[in-house]
This record gives C-alpha cells, sequence and structure tokens, in this order.
C-alpha cells in the first residue's frame, strides 16, 4: 500500500483548504458583495440553470460524445523558462486557466495546476495527454503569483505545495488566503484584494481586482471566498485575467473604465446547457473582449481537462467563427508557445492537426 489509510484521510482533509474565520472572516463581512453569509455576484446568478436536476447532470456526464478528449497526444511546445528573455509582456499558456506573464525580467504566474488532475482526487479530472510537460521544477522564481479563486482547476494544492518556496507575493480575492496559511503559506506573502481594489507590487506594475460572475467553494459549501478578475498594468501596457466568469454586465463596465486592454485573457471552455450563468460560451467570450475594448483576445480554459460534455477542441472552432463576424483579433498559441503582445503571430489551427 503506497499511503496507510490514516494518511490518506489526512491528505484528503488537507487539500479542501479552510475557509475563513477569525479577522479575515470579519474583512470579507465588511465587503459590499457579501451578503448572507456569502459572496454575492453582481447580478441574480444560479449555478445550475432552473429544473436542472442531480439525475439530469449525471445522465449527461454518462453520456458524453467521445470527442470530449483529444484521441492523441495535445501540440506543446518546450522552451527553457529559466531564461525568458522578452522586454515585452509576453504570455505562454500552459493549458486550461494556468499561463506565465514575463516581461523585462518580471514572472507573474497565474492559476497553476501542474498535479495532473482538476479535483480533490487523482483518479478525477485527470489532464490530457501533452498537457503535463511542464512542471513545478521547470518554472523560475515568481515575483507574483496569482489566484482567481478557490476551485480545483485553478487552486491546486499539489502545485501550490510544491512552488510556493519559489513564490514572492501572492495576489488573490478575498478569503482565499485561509487555504494558503493553512497549508503552510506565510501571511506576510499573501495580498487579498476585494473588487475594485488595487495595489501597486512592483514600480511598474499594479494589479486590480475586478468583479466576475461566478463562485467559490471547496467542499458543500459555496461563496464563502471570493472570485475576481483582475487588471494588471505592466511595462506600460494593459491586461485582462479574466479567470471564470459566466457573461454580464460587468465586462462593459470595466472596458468603459479601463479603456483599451492589449490583451484580454478570457474563458471559453467547459460551458454548458446546464449552467449557462457561470460559464461564457465562445461567443460571449467574443462579446466580452468586445466590451473590453481589447485589442487582443486569447482563449483559455479549455485543452486539459475535460470538465463540461463539449468536444475538447470545440471552444476555438466557435471562437473563431464569432471572432471573424465581430472582427475581433485573437490569438490561441500551443501549450508552452509564447506569445509577445504587440508583435506579429502566425496563427495555426493546431487544434485539427492530424
Amino acid at each position: 500500500m503506497l499511503f496507510p489509510p490514516d494518511k490518506i484521510i489526512t491528505m484528503n482533509l488537507k487539500v479542501f483548504g479552510k475557509n475563513p474565520s477569525g479577522d479575515r472572516l470579519k474583512v470579507c463581512e465588511k465587503s459590499g458583495h457579501y451578503r448572507e453569509g456569502v459572496f454575492q455576484n453582481m447580478e441574480p446568478t444560479s449555478v445550475l440553470k432552473k429544473g436542472v436536476t442531480i439525475i439530469k447532470l449525471f445522465r449527461d456526464f454518462f453520456n458524453k460524445p467521445k470527442t470530449l478528449t483529444p484521441d492523441k497526444e495535445i501540440p506543446f511546445v518546450k522552451i527553457d523558462l529559466q531564461n525568458l528573455h522578452f522586454d515585452k509582456p509576453t504570455v505562454i499558456w500552459f493549458g486550461h486557466s494556468s499561463y506565465l506573464i514575463h516581461s523585462n525580467g518580471i514572472n507573474i504566474l497565474v492559476d497553476p495546476v501542474f498535479s495532473g488532475h482538476a479535483s480533490p482526487f487523482r483518479f478525477f479530472g485527470k489532464s490530457f495527454p501533452g498537457t503535463n510537460h511542464y512542471q513545478v521544477v521547470d518554472f523560475p522564481l515568481i515575483d507574483i503569483l496569482i489566484i482567481t479563486h478557490d476551485h480545483y482547476d485553478h487552486l491546486d494544492f499539489e502545485t501550490i505545495s510544491a512552488i510556493h518556496p519559489k513564490v514572492k507575493k501572492i495576489i488573490t480575492s478575498l478569503g482565499v488566503g485561509s487555504h494558503l496559511e493553512y497549508w503552510g503559506i506565510e501571511k506576510s506573502k499573501i495580498i487579498e484584494l476585494d473588487w475594485w481594489e488595487s495595489e501597486i507590487i512592483l514600480p511598474g506594475i499594479e494589479f486590480t481586482a475586478t468583479p466576475a460572475r461566478h463562485f467559490s467553494g471547496r467542499g458543500i459549501t459555496r461563496a464563502k471566498t471570493a472570485w475576481s478578475s483582475f487588471v494588471l498594468k505592466i511595462d506600460d501596457r494593459q491586461i485582462f485575467i479574466g479567470g471564470d466568469s459566466g457573461y454580464d454586465g460587468q465586462f462593459k463596465v470595466i472596458g468603459d473604465k479601463f479603456g483599451e486592454f492589449d490583451l484580454a485573457i478570457l474563458e471559453c471552455g467547459q460551458y454548458g446547457v446546464n449552467w449557462p450563468n457561470i460559464h461564457m460560451l465562445p461567443e460571449e467570450t467574443v462579446k466580452a473582449a468586445r466590451e473590453l475594448h481589447a485589442k487582443m483576445l486569447m482563449p483559455v480554459h479549455w485543452a486539459k481537462f475535460a470538465l463540461s460534455v463539449h468536444p475538447w477542441n470545440e471552444p476555438p472552432k466557435r471562437l473563431m467563427a464569432a471572432a471573424k463576424i465581430e472582427q475581433q483579433s485573437f490569438v490561441i498559441p500551443k501549450i508552452g508557445e509564447a506569445y509577445t503582445i504587440g508583435v506579429d503571430y502566425t496563427q495555426t489551427i493546431w487544434w485539427e492537426k492530424d
């Protein structure tokens, strides 16, 4: 037996994290979007569509299409992350919602999940072949780690436990620091922001937490910690870090407030007819990018895990069709491929390669 039963139980308890209490809970309770003991969205939001039952969810999941997962390894590029030398903001995507933003020697890592699964257990939510060629050991020192919210496909216990010694500062949503401290991360490293709060981390690098339409929770209870998108200003560029969000009017609010974005990184996957409010359809992703006044759109939250019932490569197909109609520029790099803002990029349809 690899682990004795008591060790397995302990590990499983640890992975669930810990909800806010004490002084941290008092800070959460002062938030303008914390009411009746939980965080709320700007618009009324149900996780599931009205009338959807657990039986229907199970029936849909047990009748998944064969194209839910790729039939061969996903194309990838392996570059030396320890020796990056880009003088303009450059994004390297690792599948799903994990990516590194590098500029002039500064490394910003977003929602890293490198354990090979997007759940508390290794047997569920396994990553696709070709998406695990980057591991924590490959990464340089991380100046800033961004955690948008506490779902398992964004806040991964195994990855955080391994990488936090390399991390100088962590920016996250209200309450999420409770999980991090429970896992042994120093409180002094953690900065928790409410919506519309800003923090200058280093000269020329500013983060602002902005609204998202989603929910949180690692166990039975939901919405005890907050969820956010973030606006990043770095080296005279502006990047929208979308996190998870269903479509709502806040994209226009954010776009009108901040003006033009050089790049909007937005979710485009794991959508479903049973949960239309908490994840965007690809067509809504394009609409959100337009309302953010994004010069360039990069779709994420796909190509690593099957957390819905759509074909694994449907998101980019639908997004491309919608972007053509809306005249929205987009970039969809391979996993591990570097995209530098403002530099011409030759798009290939790599998700349909034989």
